[in-house]
């Protein structure tokens, strides 16, 4: 046989093993990859299993569903009680209004007053998120009486109540800057800060409960994993 033959069939040879070899590696490393994504799977679905049947997330899942169930009825009472939007309200009604709730912010405005329409649309958007606070607004025109008797001397005027007593008030635009491209949220901050409506607490209790159903089912799964492992 030629010799130049020979080296050319033994190169081959040689060219040939190594692309065996790295298509065994290939399909271990495969196998390898899909081996560790099909373990997490398994855990969790043990996971699930035991948390249907654990005790303890029964009843903290059944004092959940009781305290919405109580939520979803405190707002109802408080829709029939005029909270949740943003009403006109008249003089013959401000006394009732104002001394019927913990919570009550009147804006008191003109309707011809640019800046009154302006405070309008921010105290409307606010209105259906702080059931907890009651919104109304009342023509200074047509109010004198109680324009009078509040001393109010400039418009828009928010005044603020609590339990029936003017606590705090917002006249024109001084505490938003004094201008009147002002945002929803900066109105919002301030009443948060005058106390008149409460932190949404709804958002932060729902994100505590998945904290505490995704710890559990960590804690679950590294156990789920070191009884495999024994």
């Amino acid at each position: 046989m030629d010799p130049d033959e020979v080296k050319s069939k033994l190169q081959g040879l040689a060219f040939g093993n190594v692309l065996a070899a790295a298509a065994r590696d290939y399909k271990k490393e495969v196998i390898a990859k899909e081996k560790a994504h099909a373990a997490p799977a398994i855990h969790d679905e043990v996971d699930l299993d035991e948390l249907l049947d654990d005790p303890e997330l029964e009843r903290l899942h059944a004092e959940r569903i009781a305290a919405m169930k109580r939520e979803v009825e405190k707002r109802e009472v408080l829709k029939r009680q005029g909270h949740g939007e943003y009403r006109e309200i008249t003089e013959g009604d401000f006394l009732a209004e104002v001394t019927r709730g913990d919570k009550v912010i009147c804006h008191f405005y003109h309707r011809e007053f640019y800046r009154c329409k302006i405070m309008d649309k921010h105290l409307k958007a606010l209105a259906p998120v702080y059931l907890g606070t009651k919104f109304v607004k009342l023509d200074a025109e047509n109010a004198p009486f109680f324009v009078t008797k509040l001393a109010i001397k400039m418009l828009p005027c928010v005044i603020l109540f609590k339990k029936g007593i003017a606590v705090d008030r917002l006249v024109g635009f001084e505490d938003l800057g004094g201008k009147d491209d002002f945002s929803t949220r900066a109105l919002e901050n301030i009443l948060k800060r005058k106390g008149i409506i409460e932190e949404n607490k709804k958002d932060e209790d729902d994100e505590d409960d998945e904290t505490d159903m995704s710890k559990n089912r960590r804690i679950r799964s590294s156990t789920a994993r070191d009884s495999d492992s024994d």
